[in-house]
């Protein structure tokens, strides 16, 4: 059978588009202009193009598969690894985990203890495989017990499930003390099960909550865990509430008491949301208004390197306007889309038809800027090459 895990389906959300480069095959002047809470326009050619990464493999039953090209491993079933992780004392410091490296799988070793990552992170996305014994030994939460916690915090709840009921808080997979699994996706004790987490730590802002946080599971490809919120790390009989985390902490395995194996360990971080400075989704008006500024400048910038080509120098300075309707740059369009439609006026038709394609992109850019309240209404220079488009019989035929 294949354990199929979640990596190979979501949406890659990181970008690295430098900023000057626009999207090839997107015009300018196209979709719906940025808002009072979106920076970007529909889309929008600046917008940065999602980051390439190269997908993983599925595991298999007998060999776990290879995560994305991304990922930071933290167990890949060689004794090397071993070294990312230490013991978790309740006092006192940390030393070298006892738990052992088992056929390529990270053993529990009974009353060694819980073990930690060296490693701190935030909100990630996370992909654990693990095993239960294949001898069935035990009943509810003393079958195959384990955890997950992420920041050493939130649980999810590692037990063999697999015919074996227990309370639904406290189900493999479940956000252990608050939220039972919607599923039980389990295979049979000995096989390995496939968890994907998608993690999101609380956001408090003076004090105030304004992100609760938030877990999302598969386990073996099936959603049990769907955006859940947090309500704190959980816990064992009294109820959890709300809390701040801290900005990174370890990722924790449980010692319960049983030799749960674990393998093919690996996270990727995710992007800041758009409450802590993230630039993706609604923002709020002044975080809008900042980067429609910044995203303005930088344009201004790249016009600057157009001098040589003083039409598409022109057309980029009249897309700054789109996110900041900056004075200075606004006169300055004003004045050179005068001058062009001053400049084309006069000519003959032949030479108009071989500035066809150039004349008609400055007339759609005026349309939208005009559309947009971006340049003066009733504004001269584009009557004048309206009047240009139907003299020359441009205008789009009607089918």
């Amino acid at each position: 059978m294949k354990i199929r895990p979640l990596t190979l389906t979501l949406p890659l959300l990181l970008a690295t588009q430098a900023f000057g480069a626009v999207t090839p095959g997107v015009p300018a002047f196209y979709g719906d202009p940025p808002d009072a809470t979106h920076p970007w326009g529909v889309h929008d050619r600046n917008r940065p193009q999602p980051k390439r990464v190269e997908p993983g493999t599925y595991s298999t039953a007998d060999k776990p598969g290879k995560p994305p090209s991304d990922a930071i491993v933290l167990f890949d079933g060689t004794a090397a690894s071993l070294a990312k992780w230490e013991s978790d004392p309740k006092e006192g410091p940390a030393g070298p985990t006892k738990w052992i490296v088992n056929d390529g799988a990270l053993e529990c070793v009974p009353k060694s203890g819980y073990i930690r990552t060296k490693e701190h992170f935030g909100d990630i996305q996370l992909h654990v495989e693990w095993a239960a014994p294949a001898k069935v030994q035990g009943d509810s939460q003393g079958r195959g017990n384990s955890g997950i916690f992420l920041m050493g915090l939130a649980e999810v709840q590692v037990l063999d499930n697999y015919n074996n009921p227990t309370y639904s808080d406290g189900f493999a997979a479940s956000y252990y003390g608050v939220n039972p699994p919607l599923a039980n996706a389990l295979h049979p004790p000995g096989q390995f099960q496939s968890i994907d987490i998608i993690f999101r730590r609380p956001i408090y802002q003076d004090g105030k909550l304004v992100d609760p946080g938030y877990l999302t599971v598969f386990c073996n490809g099936v959603l049990v865990q769907d955006h859940t919120p947090l309500e704190g790390p959980g816990g064992h009989l009294r109820r959890s509430s709300a809390r701040p985390f801290p900005e990174k902490g370890p990722l924790k395995l449980q010692d319960h008491g049983n030799p749960v194996r674990f393998r093919n360990i690996w996270y990727r971080p995710l992007p800041p949301r758009a409450v802590e400075g993230g630039t993706d989704g609604a923002l709020t008006a002044e975080a809008t208004r900042a980067k429609r500024k910044q995203i303005a400048a930088e344009i201004r910038t790249h016009a600057a390197s157009l001098k040589a080509t003083p039409n598409e120098e022109m057309l980029r300075l009249a897309e700054s306007l789109v996110y900041e309707n900056d004075p200075a740059t606004s006169r300055e369009v004003v004045r050179r889309f005068e001058a062009y439609a001053a400049s084309v006026s006069p000519l003959a038709k032949g030479d108009l038809e071989k500035r066809k394609e150039e004349i008609l992109n400055v007339l759609r850019a005026l349309r939208y800027l005009g559309k947009h309240e971006l340049v003066p209404a009733n504004f001269a220079p584009t009557a004048t090459l309206a009047r240009i488009e139907k003299a020359q019989d441009w205008m789009p035929k009607k089918k």
